[in-house]
């Protein structure tokens, strides 16, 4: 089909404004904004494209040209997406992407000619409805775009130096820290969408504790002596990236402790290092995605998935674990691929379920494994299958 330039975008608008209102009904529901940005990105970069390449390259478009040309537009928005930090989740981004895709093509190809029987005669313009649908479209964007932007969270920026907690954060915020901001005695999170990133943590019986909360993110945070977790999510769907943390040798510490929170939305851990404590990394009846972390010097379990959880344990590096480095526990389901386990020994109480396993299935679990260079075991009706 041969498009005008004006054709082309009001084609494009058309075919956005369904995702444009799913995106908006979708956001207050999910408590969060990037499927409205998602959109916005995904019109945005569609509109540069129509007038900067499309136009002028393409003065004829073939049908087949918009499969190659869908997936232009898909690498743009996904990498300008993470370059903008919109956090959008990667599979319900797809999905988004996609169904604006295939929306597009039913209207390009079917809807609109039925709608117009002069569409392509006129290059994709729409006439009179047209320029409304224009003026409609950006009113919407500019509403939207600025109510957004009038209730988006703060950013609180803390100074170097010691500030005392425990700090509770109980609304939706950005907590950001400077190069030597210390926070001694804890943070507690109880609202939805905060982000804490760039701080260290000292002390308090939890680092930096989450309670009955989504769309929390934590990233960059350093955190040592707590008493008894590192981060302690209850009930909550987490986020936590290059994180590093040290726990004392204290009977019953831990490092991470994401718990009780299957019916919330997955929760994910990725480039920590966590050295020390009874367990490095550890879930219990939650969902999880444990990916490239390095833990060590564990007395218990390096990483452990137990009470009821899934999981996903990939690619991390677990050294130096008294008894077991990686535990499916209590009718777990647990996918382990890719992981390097080295320095595991036999714990000195001569429980010969805890004899220096590089992994271990136990009481009803079943572990998908593949690709680990350890050991594997299984006792009291674990199961252990190849990936």
């Amino acid at each position: 089909m041969s498009y005008t330039l004006r054709g082309r975008l009001e084609s494009r608008l058309a075919a956005a404004l369904l995702p444009f209102l799913a995106a908006v009904a979708l956001a207050p529901l999910e408590h969060v904004w990037w499927p409205i940005e998602l959109v916005g990105l995904m019109v945005g970069i569609g509109v540069l494209l129509d007038v900067a390449v499309y136009h002028r390259r393409l003065p004829y478009q073939p049908g087949w040209a918009a499969l190659p040309l869908g997936l232009l537009e898909l690498g743009a928005t996904l990498s300008l997406s993470l370059l903008l930090g919109l956090n959008a989740p990667l599979t319900p981004a797809l999905a988004l992407f996609g169904a604006g895709w295939l929306l597009a093509q039913a209207l390009g190809h079917a809807g609109l000619p039925f709608l117009r029987l002069t569409y392509a005669e006129d290059g994709g313009e729409l006439g009179r409805w047209g320029f409304a649908l224009s003026m409609s479209a950006a009113a919407a964007v500019l509403v939207v775009g600025g109510t957004a932007w009038t209730i988006r969270p703060p950013t609180i920026h803390l100074a170097a130096g010691v500030h005392e907690g425990p700090l509770v954060l109980d609304r939706p915020q950005r907590l950001v820290g400077e190069p030597g901001t210390v926070v001694r005695g804890g943070i507690v999170v109880t609202s939805d969408d905060v982000h804490v990133r760039d701080l260290t943590v000292f002390g308090g019986e939890h680092g930096i504790e989450v309670r009955d909360s989504e769309s929390i993110e934590l990233r960059r945070v350093r955190i040592g002596g707590a008493t008894m977790d590192g981060i302690s999510a209850r009930r909550s769907s987490v986020k936590i990236t290059d994180c590093r943390i040290h726990t004392p040798r204290i009977a019953g510490a831990q490092g991470i402790d994401i718990s009780f929170a299957l019916t919330v939305s997955p929760s994910k851990v990725e480039r920590c290092r966590v050295r020390g404590g009874s367990e490095g990394i550890v879930s219990h009846l939650a969902t999880v995605v444990i990916r490239d972390n390095d833990v060590s010097s564990t007395s218990l379990r390096g990483i452990a998935v137990t009470e009821m959880s899934m999981g996903e344990v990939d690619d991390n590096r677990v050294r130096d674990a008294v008894g077991v480095a990686i535990f499916c526990g209590d009718y777990s389901h647990c996918t382990i691929t890719d992981n390097t386990v080295s320095g595991t020994t036999p714990d000195p109480s001569g429980n010969p379920t805890r004899n220096g396993f590089g992994i271990l299935s136990y009481f009803g679990s079943v572990a998908t494994v593949g690709g680990n260079n350890t050991t594997v075991a299984a006792f009291i009706d674990g199961r252990v299958e190849p990936r």
